[in-house]
């Protein structure tokens, strides 16, 4: 594959005519910019079948050359001119055929480059030019991965998509997701010395630019564009309509930028994505997580020899530059509604502007989708409009129900799925309008819960049960603290404005008491057995029992949360919740034994309180027979009329938990963005990063 085949004649078959090109290409001679050579390569319809090894030959020939030849820099640099001749055309022209294939054979060979490059900063890239090539004065003074990224995601936030534009979209959207896995080379944590040369030369581009490539990127997730009927027919396919050139292949060198056509052009014509929709969402998302880390002006002067210690001294030295992405979506506004006319304190800078309803209910359609979960939250964390737009619908059930039936599923979907949508369900609950409306809205059934058939049940209800439900299935299968703990904050922010909770919903709350009351009686048993067993010397022993002690104690917390909730319920809204009444009474054994905890005594002296009152005028009532449950719910219903509060020994505080992002989120949300799109391709890269996740 590295010597260079002959010249085809002149009425050669254009399969020798693609394999000489192409060999020529990743050969020895360099071909200058003003070269033929680039048109005849780029303009030619590609239809080789190659296997892989193939492939991989062409990949290894071209990293070995490229240093002579500066190819891949020349044909990002004709990509771009492509690109700038097409926006100055109309309708199909050789000009969308010539970029097409240029951001394909780029995207290969990049792919190849960036996986095996053996330098820490990406020299085998060669984004230069020789010195002796007459270089356009356009690149003279600017750096040819700036040049390429501003060329690029010009025509994507310029051009509209349409049957003509949509593969060069598509392809290009490929390219920019390969050029940026150079992210995948380094560390979970950016560096200062990480060197990204594309999406860094994204994050330098104005702000106006920046507008436009987010809007776009939205704009294709909400209107998900079709694959136009005459894409097959494109000159980048084959004749008989298998893909043509490398297409076919599935080797590492090409899978993730061909993976595209793999999943949406079959013999069968079914289409179960939207590549465009899915991909421009993934580049969004990896456009707004990321964080260029750069060195503050005093260097690092202190030897170091522990790595965590230096890795701590590298973070009190370093910073994070602006992200003009993230910010572009943080400042994102409707379409329908423009607060400067109200308020009158204008956006400094270009504004995104689209329409929120669309958004809200393409999300609503896509919450089962990891990237989807990610792009909401990361709008209602980070836009205060879209946030306040979710909170006055009327239809809430649009997002809450996808999300809810994702949780009750939680066995089937990943841990940090179940993490980002607990912390929407935190931010939504931190706003009281919002605790009140899912109250009012009734679902007729939920056909996805299986334990009870849920007939006239509120949402609000709903989201008892299932955040319970998790809390359960979190306490049986991960363990996990933080897990336990959104959902229980979410639960106490919902408590005073609890409105007619669903008889199942109230048993469901007090049995979390119970539930967790039998774990922190086991771990208590166990620390005390631990105790009378251990050698008082035995450093391992006593270390155990400090373990054990600590998570007695997060059990405890989670205990007197779940009696706050209560006390919230019985303080705020017990006229408003007779079922709850009934279902601390039906079950008041479970309180006993903490009656006299030094931390819960308060607490449960307001629990009863109110059995007192209610138990009493139980006694007072006579009755023929049994009592049954109708019976004892309708003297609940009549005495809750006269609840004055009478006994309570205090009137708590309503409890307001916030959601507040970590101090260095890009240590989270860079690798897992990264791992979406990785598993959304079954794109496989040789990287440091996902064995942290």
């Amino acid at each position: 594959m590295g010597a260079v085949p002959s010249t085809p004649r002149k009425n050669a078959r254009p399969q020798d005519t693609a394999e000489y090109l192409i060999s020529t290409f990743v050969g020895e001679k360099s071909f200058p910019l003003t070269s033929d050579f680039w048109n005849k390569l780029l303009e030619l319809p590609f239809t080789l079948q190659w296997p892989n090894y193939r492939v991989r030959q062409a990949c290894e020939t071209f990293v070995k050359n490229n240093y002579n030849t500066r190819h891949l820099a020349k044909i990002l640099i004709h990509l771009v001119w492509s690109l700038q001749e097409s926006s100055t055309t109309s309708g199909v022209s050789i000009d969308y055929t010539k970029a097409i294939n240029a951001a394909y054979l780029s995207s290969v060979f990049l792919k190849y480059t960036i996986e095996n490059a053996k330098s820490e900063n990406f020299e085998e890239l060669y984004l230069c030019l020789n010195e002796d090539e007459t270089a356009v004065n356009i690149l003279r003074d600017q750096n040819i991965g700036r040049f390429v990224m501003h060329g690029i995601l010009s025509f994507i936030g310029s051009t509209d998509v349409s049957s003509q534009t949509y593969l060069l979209h598509l392809e290009l959207l490929n390219f920019v997701l390969v050029a940026m896995s150079t992210q995948l080379r380094s560390g979970p944590t950016p560096g200062p010395k990480d060197v990204h040369p594309f999406i860094d030369a994204a994050m330098g581009q104005d702000s106006a630019l920046v507008g436009l490539v987010v809007h776009r990127l939205l704009l294709n997730y909400i209107t998900r564009p079709r694959i136009p009927s005459s894409g097959a027919t494109h000159s980048i396919f084959s004749e008989d309509g298998e893909p043509g050139v490398l297409h076919k292949v599935g080797s590492a060198a090409a899978n993730f930028v061909l993976m595209p056509f793999n999943y949406f052009v079959s013999s069968s014509g079914n289409v179960s994505r939207n590549p465009l929709a899915d991909n421009s969402l993934l580049l969004l998302l990896i456009l707004i997580h990321y964080r260029k880390c750069l060195m503050m002006v005093e260097p690092i002067t202190e030897k170091c020899e522990d790595p965590l210690k230096l890795d701590s001294l590298v973070k009190e030295k370093s910073y994070f530059s602006d992200n003009p992405f993230y910010r572009a979506l943080e400042s994102a506004r409707d379409v329908e509604f423009d607060r400067v006319d109200i308020e009158g304190n204008g956006h400094n800078g270009p504004l995104v502007r689209l329409s929120f309803a669309s958004l809200f209910d393409t999300l609503g359609l896509h919450l089962a989708d990891e990237d989807s979960v990610l792009l909401l939250y990361s709008l209602v964390h980070g836009n205060s409009d879209f946030l306040e737009y979710v909170l006055v619908r009327t239809d809430l059930d649009t997002l809450l129900i996808p999300i809810l039936e994702t949780l009750y599923n939680a066995s089937r979907r990943t841990s940090n799925q179940i993490y980002m949508l607990l912390i929407i369900l935190l931010i939504l609950s931190q706003d009281s309008s919002f605790n009140a409306s899912i109250h009012k809205l009734i679902l007729p059934s939920v056909p996805w819960y299986q334990e009870r058939l849920l007939h006239n049940t509120s949402l609000g209800s709903l989201m008892v049960i299932i955040l319970i439900r998790t809390v359960k299935y979190n306490l049986s299968q991960l363990r996990d603290v933080y897990l336990h703990t959104n959902c229980l904050a979410t639960l106490a922010n919902m408590a005073p404005h609890v409105h007619r909770l669903s008889a199942y919903a109230s048993q469901r709350l007090v049995s979390l008491f119970d539930m967790l009351s039998r774990k922190y009686s086991k771990l208590a048993e166990q620390k005390n057995e631990k105790m009378l067993q251990i050698n008082p010397n035995s450093i391992e022993g006593n270390n155990t029992v400090e373990d054990m002690s600590a998570e007695l104690h997060i059990y405890t917390d989670f205990l007197r949360i779940v009696l706050e909730i209560l006390n919230a319920i019985l303080t705020y809204a017990l006229p408003r919740n007779p079922e709850v009444v009934y279902a601390i009474m039906h079950r008041q054994e479970v309180f006993q034994p903490f009656k006299n905890h030094p931390r819960f005594i308060e607490l449960l002296e307001n629990i009863y309180s109110v059995l007192d009152f209610f138990n009493s005028r139980m006694d007072a009532q006579r009755t023929d027979g049994e009592w049954s449950v109708e019976k004892v719910l309708q003297v609940i219903i009549i005495n809750c009329r006269s609840w004055r509060g009478e006994g309570m020994k205090q009137m708590f505080t309503q409890l307001r938990f916030t959601y507040e992002q970590e101090n260095h989120p890009e240590e989270f949300f860079i690798p897992y963005v990264w791992k979406l799109l990785v598993l959304s391709h079954r794109y496989i890269l040789a990287s440091k990063s996902f064995g942290r996740l």
